[in-house]
């Protein structure tokens, strides 16, 4: 199996930051005990407090499949719709 990296960026409303924040912070102890979670590391940029990033790796990418497919993250998307400016996820593979 081929490793998966996953680079997702979130940047949160201004006004919604506190709410999107306690609800990334939600998915972290959950999502690091599921299979193939090698690790899921939360970023906040220093310059843009509104700003997110998720660094993941997988042990392969069928296993991510199922991480995005489960209950907390439909629960994070419903409790989170209207908050989020933009979204933006990268699959990645390591090359050197």
């Amino acid at each position: 199996m081929k490793k998966l990296t996953i680079v997702a960026r979130i940047l949160a409303k201004e006004e919604k930051r506190d709410l999107v924040k306690s609800e990334l912070l939600k998915l972290i102890d959950i999502t690091r005990a599921e299979k193939g979670c090698i690790n899921y590391d939360l970023h906040q940029d220093n310059e843009n407090p509104n700003l997110f990033l998720f660094y993941e790796n997988w042990e392969s990418r069928a296993l991510w499949q199922e991480h995005m497919n489960n209950d907390h993250l439909a629960a994070y998307m419903k409790a989170t719709d209207g908050a989020v400016e933009e979204f933006v996820l990268n699959e990645m593979s390591h090359i050197a």
